[in-house]
């Protein structure tokens, strides 16, 4: 359960944050809502998270998966591209990720 909760705590940030622009400031009602209530519920699953994974490792996967799907949500959703050094320290944080889920002691598998 302890990963679900945290997927769910990323996607829902990974909405959040997507719909943040498209606000516009907090001006358009829909992805206004969007944003309050994804974040609502990334914090929440992520507080859920943190009973059983420690707040370092919990905090790298949520911030670097999420990096990366916000990243991806802003190509597709924004036509946003990104530079060469944007996509190989994505591709850094990538391997961050594994590195932590493979390896580490601490994730709590």
């Amino acid at each position: 359960m302890k990963f679900l909760y945290l997927f769910i705590a990323i996607i829902a940030e990974v909405f959040a944050t997507s719909a943040l622009k498209a606000s516009e400031q907090f001006s358009k009602p829909i992805p206004s809502i969007i944003v309050v209530v994804g974040y609502l519920v990334a914090f929440y699953f992520l507080s859920l998270t943190l009973k059983t994974i420690p707040v370092g490792i919990a905090y790298a996967l949520w911030s670097g998966v999420g990096i990366v799907l916000v990243s991806a949500a802003g190509y597709f959703l924004y036509k946003q591209t990104l530079d060469l050094p944007a996509l190989l320290g994505i591709g850094l944080i990538i391997l961050g990720v594994i590195v932590i889920n493979v390896f580490s002691k601490s994730a709590a598998h």
